[in-house]
């Protein structure tokens, strides 16, 4: 899951491409709800909803941008702890 950590780190960074190119890689629920925070963060909340979607996660009730960051880093350690 180191990949998620780095596609984090480039979102926080504002390094969208850079997130993007890598979050694509990964096609695990837990990417999925990443890469709809990054487009979230993009502002294309379309596509944010399909990947929402993918990641069985309610796109309607999402926090703001910066919850929704720390609620997915509080469950990838979780994750992470898990392994």
């Amino acid at each position: 899951m180191s990949k998620l950590h780095d596609v984090l780190d480039h979102m926080r960074l504002g390094r969208w491409s850079e997130a993007h190119n890598l979050v694509q890689s990964d096609d695990s629920q837990l990417s999925a709800w990443l890469h709809g925070i990054l487009h979230v963060q993009e502002g294309d909340l379309e596509d944010a909803e399909y990947w929402y979607g993918k990641a069985n996660r309610n796109f309607r009730s999402r926090g703001t941008l910066e919850e929704e960051l720390e609620r997915f880093a509080a469950e990838l350690r979780n994750f992470d702890g898990q392994a």
